[in-house]
């Protein structure tokens, strides 16, 4: 069983799908590890740590030869797999309601296309899950980022020349990121408030030390919502809550959305308006921005400045943190070939539950159900 590490080819990925660790774990499960030269260069890791781990380290074309399972953070074009068997597995993240014509090709190549972002959120794949790993590293991202662009303090300071007020932060979306977000902005001294459409949130909120701001005169979500996520809500909550924050947004210094729903663009939480509210000098990090951004205005891969208010829009947040990023996707990726690996056929053998949820292409076509619909 030969597995494939290859260098990430997307457009600022710095992530890698393996490190030294993880290539030591395959191996001891009896596979061969490749990995082509300078994969995880942008991730701090040298390929002399790969060969020391005892992977082979070569071009693409040696790296892909003969491969069983090829592992990406983000889906290569698979016109690229010269020497890759019909049939081989590709573990990493497709962006399937977005990347249509790539799993297309993905079936018409032949190969077994398993996206990692379609992992079930269920217990026992809690550790396999790409999404919470990653989004637990943006959360704490955004707040640096917004640290960064602010031109102030964040904790209160008080020195013989006066006082210094805390600065005051609003997360909105209180899932996996926001979490983190609301624990880094804590951390940093911030004064923390938060919100979400789902009503279970509120004690997740208070256990961190931060405000709830939620809207009372109309029901929102009564538990987690489909996998963990917010479903979208009526437009009697939607017209609630715009009023709600509208009136908090203005006096924050800090703002980070975290808002998706998956399938969908994401929801435009804040207004123009409501940007237009906010003082000179806050700054807003909408980490949403790659599926159209909760933030009237956000620009993807830009920090645009509206009425003295930063708007930050980074792309591919967890990736600015490569080498952490990189070691906890590559866990994920074990984690899951591992969980179903069997030592008498050499091999990972799926099972019904984790591998239909994950499996977009098989004998040449596409059979991902939330793809059929």
């Amino acid at each position: 069983m030969k597995i494939a590490v290859l260098k990430e080819q997307a457009d600022g990925e710095r992530r890698v799908a393996a490190t030294p660790e993880t290539v030591k774990k395959f191996i001891a499960l009896g596979a061969v590890l490749a990995v082509e030269a300078g994969a995880g260069e942008t991730a701090s890791i040298a390929d002399a740590g790969y060969a020391d781990a005892g992977a082979s380290v070569g071009d693409r074309a040696a790296t892909l030869a003969g491969a069983d399972i090829v592992l990406g953070v983000q889906a290569a074009d698979p016109a690229t797999f010269v020497g890759v068997s019909s049939g081989a597995w590709v573990v990493a993240s497709f962006n399937p309601f977005g990347e249509r014509d790539r799993v297309e090709a993905y079936a018409a190549a032949g190969y077994e296309a398993l996206a990692m972002e379609f992992m079930p959120r269920i217990t026992r794949a809690q550790s396999m899950d790409i999404l919470s790993s990653q989004s637990n590293l943006s959360g704490y991202k955004a707040v640096l980022d917004a640290a960064a662009e602010y031109g102030r303090a964040f904790p209160m300071m008080m020195t013989a020349a006066g006082t210094i007020s805390a600065a005051k932060a609003f997360v909105m979306g209180v899932g996996v990121a926001g979490l983190q977000a609301i624990a880094t902005a804590r951390r940093l001294g911030a004064q923390v408030s938060a919100t979400d459409v789902r009503a279970a949130t509120r004690e997740q909120i208070q256990s961190l030390g931060a405000k709830p701001i939620f809207v009372e005169s109309v029901a929102g979500i009564e538990g987690e919502g489909t996998g963990g996520y917010a479903g979208e809500m009526s437009p009697e909550y939607q017209a609630a809550q715009a009023e709600l924050v509208s009136g908090h947004i203005a006096k924050q210094d800090i703002v980070i959305t975290t808002a998706l729903i998956p399938g969908r663009p994401a929801p435009r939480l804040i207004s123009a308006a409501q940007v237009a509210s906010m003082k000179p000098g806050s700054v807003i990090v909408d980490l949403a921005v790659e599926q159209g951004g909760n933030v009237e205005g956000s620009v993807a891969g830009e920090v645009v400045v509206v009425n003295g208010v930063k708007i930050v829009g980074h792309r591919n947040v967890p990736s600015r943190l490569a080498a952490d990023a990189s070691a906890l996707f590559s866990r994920n990726l074990f984690n899951f070939l591992n969980a179903f690996w069997d030592k008498e056929a050499g091999k990972p053998v799926l099972d019904a539950e984790i591998g239909d949820a994950v499996r977009l292409t098989q004998g040449g076509k596409i059979v991902n159900p939330r793809l059929l619909l």
